[in-house]
């Protein structure tokens, strides 16, 4: 066997940390995006509820999904795979020495990124792609559904690129070559919601990875997210004159 293949072809643990998280972390994504994408199950779902709830259903199902195929799969696979690894080292640690760094941080970050992300958030060109939700009708079930969506969603989203594709590249391939890895996979995956976003999640990415590994683990970027995500659907909701907020799902 070994005069077929070389012995540098064969993986060992150092090569793992790296060929784990990539392939793990493009499989999880690919579950997600043609979940996303496939007509057979927006089908489904327009088969067992009316028009619009079903086109909703079918956007908070698809969020939770991808919350756990970019999150915990790739999570549990580099577990399985790498030995005697743990949940620290994705930066899924929650250690009271970190809390007020990870607060004070969140804040400073969120005060700068929240009122521009609320002023774009109005803008037509940003109304046509959110909220997400295309539905005439807002009622608080359905506001709090999107917001606990977005919540899962992104949680998964974090444990894959500030997680799982960050703290174990940077042990083996160092801090910039790893936000290096990490910025073109992000900002790839932008590349559906146009040039802005693309562009945008280029320094957003650095932010977020530079800020992570500085406290030691990834849940400021979740919260910086979050925050981003919240208050873009919230203001984009309210601005959009095709949409109201009721007290019932219809008038």
């Amino acid at each position: 066997m070994n005069n077929i293949f070389p012995e540098e072809y064969f993986m060992d643990q150092q090569d793992l940390k790296v060929f784990i998280p990539i392939v793990a972390g493009l499989i999880g994504f690919l579950v997600f995006w043609f979940a996303q994408q496939s007509e057979s199950l927006k089908q489904k779902f327009k088969n067992r509820y009316p028009k619009e709830k079903g086109e909703a259903n079918h956007i908070l199902y698809t969020r939770y999904l991808g919350g756990i195929s970019m999150g915990i799969i790739p999570a549990l696979l580099y577990l399985i795979f790498i030995r005697g690894s743990t949940l620290r080292e994705l930066g899924v640690v929650w250690e009271n020495n970190a809390i007020l760094r990870v607060i004070l941080w969140s804040l400073v970050i969120i005060s700068i990124i929240v009122p521009l992300v609320y002023f774009n958030a109005k803008k037509p060109k940003n109304l046509l792609l959110y909220p997400q939700i295309r539905k005439e009708y807002w009622n608080k079930k359905l506001i709090w559904s999107n917001f606990l969506s977005w919540g899962a969603y992104l949680l998964g989203y974090e444990i894959l690129f500030r997680g799982v594709l960050l703290f174990p590249l940077v042990t083996v391939i160092g801090i910039w070559p790893a936000i290096a890895v990490n910025i073109g996979l992000y900002s790839v995956t932008h590349i559906p919601k146009g040039l802005t976003e693309t562009i945008g999640a280029i320094p957003l990415s650095v932010l977020l990875c530079l800020l992570c590994i500085n406290i030691g683990n990834l849940w400021p970027a979740f919260l910086i997210h979050i925050a981003i995500a919240w208050t873009n659907t919230w203001v984009s909701l309210r601005h959009n004159p095709a949409m109201r907020i009721t007290k019932t799902t219809s008038p």
